[in-house]
């Protein structure tokens, strides 16, 4: 199973396929939710399934997810999975269904947006933020307690 194990092959994998849609759709997102920053990233990270295969050359949407988890974290890892199966009971209730409804609504607004979305490079300090824990949903942690 292939795995985005940094920041940097992450950048290098979108940046091998540019896509306008997927920086509306994560723009549209810091709008509407900019305290929810790893919703955002997971709208950056919506169609990231396209650019990952196995070594037979198959994707699926779990193997998406899953490449991406180490990195981001478990709720990225979801939200990309269900945003791709928006009807897949695992998405359950409450915040996470929210969430998710909240990911394909801005995916499916993002062709027609007529916004400034900017460029790739422009979510590198999120993405490192997310990766080393600093935007993780959870319990409130100390400054001074080692990531989860």
């Amino acid at each position: 199973m292939p795995y985005v194990t940094s920041v940097l092959e992450l950048m290098e994998l979108l940046r091998g396929s540019p896509d306008e849609r997927r920086l509306r759709t994560a723009a549209l997102l810091r709008r509407s939710h900019p305290f929810d920053k790893e919703l955002q990233l997971a709208g950056l990270l919506h169609d990231i399934g396209r650019l990952l295969r196995l070594s037979d050359g198959t994707v699926t949407v779990g193997v998406a997810a899953e490449a991406v988890r180490p990195l981001l974290g478990e709720r990225v890892a979801r939200l990309v999975r269900l945003s791709a199966a928006p009807f897949d009971t695992g998405a359950g209730a409450g915040a996470e269904a929210e969430a998710v409804a909240t990911l394909c609504h801005a995916r499916d607004s993002a062709g027609a947006a007529d916004l400034d979305a900017g460029v790739l490079e422009d979510w590198r300090p999120l993405l490192e933020l997310v990766a080393a824990g600093a935007c993780r949903v959870g319990p409130a942690r100390n400054a001074l307690d080692p990531p989860p």
